[in-house]
This record gives structure tokens, C-alpha cells and sequence, in this order.
């Protein structure tokens, strides 16, 4: 059986990921990276829960460097993250003026070098990420494209060319919720909202975007 880590933020998608991916490989680590990210602490809290619950190794991993990227709302709190309505997550110039304003540089291929190291290092064949189609709309780093291009890179910058995979990559959120269901994925311990404070705020996109697909899901928590 193949080995894997897998990228864990503590959100829906990659919460979905892991259950799947103890089906598929034998996880080894899940890593969470601390980039000084609004939602850091919820975040750690939560993928940390996860790991426990699914009995999977966790490290968070500090990055104190994403401070100099100061231009995302994300990391910058003088920076307002947009609030959306429901209605306005299928209209497309407003959610890429959305991501636009979290888009954190480069985050995902930073994210998958350094678990490259981490899988390399550990024997590791895949990386598990929390990919999926609904975003890739906006996120250009969630696309297959993106998919297909840093796979290509990692057989270079890998001995053993290590693959990311992601097994929502083709799925929008009600898809990935449904597949959650077949998983058994404890919802009360995913965190997918922008902010770190004491409970989800629900106006945020990624929080539009997450208790939409599990109404539709028919989900309650």
C-alpha cells in the first residue's frame, strides 16, 4: 500500500480528503501550516481534533515568513474580507473580486514544497490536498491544471517524484459533502470559516460556500 501525508487545514475539503485518503494509502502525517493566518488557531484546533479522531499523526508546521505577504485579508486584519449572501456564490466577477482580496501569494505551491520534503524524507508516495472544482473557478491554485504542472515539477525537485493527489478534485462542496457522508467525517470538528473567533461566522465566503452544500446535503450539526 502506498504511503501518503496529507494537507490538513482543518476545513471541509481537506477534512474529506483525509477520510478518503486512509482508504486509499496509509497515512503517515497530517500537517498543518501556521502562516499567521487569521483563522491559525481555530484551524490548528480543529485539524488537530481530526487527526485524532481518524488516529493519524499530526505537526503543525510555523511559517512565520508569510508575515511580508501582507496583501491578503487573510493575514492582514486591517484588510476587510468581503461578506457575500448566498445567491452571490454562482455569480463569478463577484467571487474573484472575493479571491482576490484572500489570495494569499503562492501559499499552495509553498504548502506542497515543503510537504514534498516532509514525503520525500518519510518514504512517502503521495500528498493529499483539498482541491476541488467549485473553487477552482476563482482559485487557480485549485485547478487541474495547477495539479498536472506541480506533479510535473516534483519530478524534478524529488527523487522518488512524490504525487499530489486530491479526491475532490473534480467536485463542487454538495459533492464533496455527500462524499463526506459516505465517509463518516465528524462535522463538529471542521473549521471553514475566514476568521479564528469563538464560532464560524457564516457571512464569509468560505462559510457561504460550506453550510450551503451541507442545507442541500440535508446536514445538520
Amino acid at each position: 500500500m502506498k504511503k501518503s501525508i496529507v494537507l490538513l487545514s482543518g476545513g471541509l475539503d481537506s477534512a474529506v480528503n483525509l477520510a478518503h485518503a486512509l482508504r486509499e494509502s496509509k497515512v503517515e502525517l497530517c500537517l498543518t501550516f501556521d502562516y499567521n493566518q487569521r483563522a491559525a488557531k481555530q484551524e490548528i484546533k480543529h485539524a488537530k481534533a481530526l487527526s485524532e479522531h481518524f488516529g493519524v499523526y499530526h505537526k503543525v508546521v510555523k511559517l512565520d515568513f508569510f508575515n511580508c505577504l501582507n496583501n491578503s485579508a487573510l493575514l492582514n486584519e486591517s484588510i476587510e474580507i468581503p461578506q457575500l449572501e448566498e445567491e452571490q456564490l454562482d455569480h463569478i466577477e463577484t467571487t474573484k473580486k472575493t479571491a482576490k482580496t484572500v489570495w494569499v501569494p503562492n501559499r499552495n505551491g509553498i504548502f506542497i514544497n515543503i510537504a514534498a520534503g516532509f514525503a520525500e524524507n518519510a518514504g512517502c508516495d503521495i500528498i493529499v490536498v483539498g482541491f476541488n472544482a467549485e473553487e477552482a473557478a476563482t482559485f487557480p491554485d485549485n485547478s487541474e491544471d495547477y495539479l498536472r504542472a506541480v506533479n510535473k515539477a516534483l519530478e524534478y525537485s524529488t527523487l522518488s517524484s512524490v504525487k499530489v493527489v486530491s479526491y475532490t478534485q473534480r467536485l463542487n462542496k454538495i459533492e464533496i459533502v455527500e462524499l463526506g457522508k459516505r465517509l463518516n467525517v465528524p462535522w463538529k470538528y471542521i473549521w471553514s470559516c475566514y476568521y479564528g473567533g469563538e464560532e464560524m461566522c457564516g457571512e464569509c465566503e468560505s462559510c457561504r460556500r460550506y453550510f450551503r452544500s451541507l442545507k442541500k446535503s440535508g446536514v445538520e450539526i
